[in-house]
């Protein structure tokens, strides 16, 4: 008998088993057994981020403690490993590694290596291809870190079945679903308002949307109503009064029945608006009539597309305040000549600019009533972003989601869900969407 050693080395030991579990193919997959005794462990990916923290133990240990039960009960276990290195987490880190940024114009440079860089604030355009080849390189490197701790944790993962979501085989995969959503119809392609990351460049889908509360102020701007009168407007969203394209206020909300099909005028651009009755408009928010511009949310785009009113996009893709052309469509104003003068200023401002500035221009008009009111509000951001999400028009192809809800709730009903709460946290889920992807 082996001698028992005075004090355990759980090192020496833990990578002895190791060996002797791959060797034993001990979590190695049969395909050759029918899928009624499979038990497949089908978790999302990992992004691969290069930063490993406590959670990421915590929430595959839940995991293996089932697995490992499952295959004590004799099941075949499917239990692959896979990597999301295919995504904007991904393309952020390399531009910040290698102080790159993809430019899909540009031909492929065979003899371009990718080289980690101390500075990323100044980038080099490389073509599609070359990027392509640095996400892989960088990728590599931190896939071999999440593989070390996984292994050095004592994961039942079966190493022979791992894969990468920028790989040749997902990458292809993911095309052919597509052309099968094109083929049934369950996609199409249009220009309309999308919610969009001005930091990483790219439109983002409601479900990778998170709210995170934050410090604002409501600003009281004096309207006009054509033919006399003048009412208050309280926004937190000054910069976007050049965008506005309507006043609401709720039906039942008698201040301002009588005000019901006249027409506002805005203060410094001088744009005539109507004034109509919404029923989204809140009586006890602000000053309970607002202005729909295009657009600061949800509801903006919502009004927006039912509403048959013009499109002014004064955000651009960069978070910039565009340059537009008062006086033409969509763009009308009562006097073109104040209102260009006054945007020429906002011109080329981020949008926290602009509206720091804006404020500027409204107090020396005095539009502006009275002094900033704090508040705290929601806002939305891209769940891996940094600066708050903007709707700006884009050419996106979307999945039809919205004509599907209640397929969608029924599928969900067939799983059975532990925690069963987890099953009402989905309908809600579902029940909420509100555009399609």
């Amino acid at each position: 008998m082996k001698e028992i050693p005075r004090k355990y080395q759980h090192g020496e030991a833990e990578q002895r088993w190791a060996r002797q579990w791959e060797e034993w193919e001990l979590h190695s997959w049969d395909p050759t057994r029918g899928r009624e005794e499979t038990f497949v462990v089908d978790s999302p990916p990992p992004t691969v981020s290069g930063s490993l923290h406590v959670g990421h133990v915590f929430s595959y240990t839940h995991q293996d403690l089932l697995v490992r039960y499952q295959r004590m009960l004799g099941k075949n276990i499917a239990y692959p490993m896979g990597w999301d290195d295919n995504g904007l987490p991904t393309e952020r880190r390399v531009q910040n590694v290698f102080g790159i940024r993809c430019n899909p114009h540009l031909p492929f440079d065979p003899s371009w290596k990718p080289r980690k860089t101390e500075s990323s604030k100044e980038q080099t355009e490389v073509s599609r291809p070359n990027f392509i080849q640095a996400c892989k390189t960088l990728t590599q490197e931190d896939e071999k870190a999440f593989e070390v701790l996984w292994r050095h944790l004592g994961l039942s993962i079966d190493w022979s079945l791992v894969y990468a979501t920028i790989d040749d085989h997902c990458r292809r995969t993911s095309q052919f679903s597509f052309l099968d959503l094109v083929a049934k119809d369950l996609v199409y392609h249009a220009e309309l308002p999308s919610a969009w990351d001005t930091g990483f460049g790219t439109a983002v889908a409601q479900a990778e949307m998170v709210d995170r509360e934050q410090d604002g102020h409501f600003h009281d701007l004096r309207f006009e109503v054509q033919g006399g009168g003048e009412f208050l407007i309280s926004t937190t969203r000054p910069e976007l009064l050049g965008a506005c394209i309507a006043v609401v206020a709720h039906p039942d909300d008698e201040r301002y029945q009588h005000l019901f099909g006249q027409t506002a005028i805005t203060p410094l651009f001088r744009a005539p608006v109507p004034i109509r009755p919404s029923s989204h408009a809140d009586p006890e928010k602000g000053t309970g009539i607002l202005m729909v511009c295009t657009f600061g949310d949800t509801a903006d785009v919502e009004y927006w597309r039912s509403s048959e009113l013009p499109l002014r996009q004064l955000i651009g893709r960069d978070g910039r305040m565009q340059p537009v052309d008062f006086g033409s469509s969509p763009f009308v104003s009562l006097d073109p000549e104040a209102a260009n003068l006054a945007h020429s200023r906002l011109t080329g401002l981020y949008v926290k600019q602009a509206r720091t500035r804006i404020v500027e221009l409204l107090r020396e008009v005095g539009a502006l009533v009275g002094e900033l009111k704090p508040t705290r509000q929601f806002v939305k951001y891209y769940e891996k972003g940094e600066f708050p999400l903007e709707f700006v028009t884009t050419r996106q192809w979307f999945v039809r989601l919205l004509e599907h809800k209640e397929a969608l709730l029924a599928k969900a009903r067939e799983v059975q869900w532990h925690p069963e709460h987890m099953r009402t946290r989905i309908e809600h889920w579902i029940e909420g969407l509100q555009y399609d992807w």
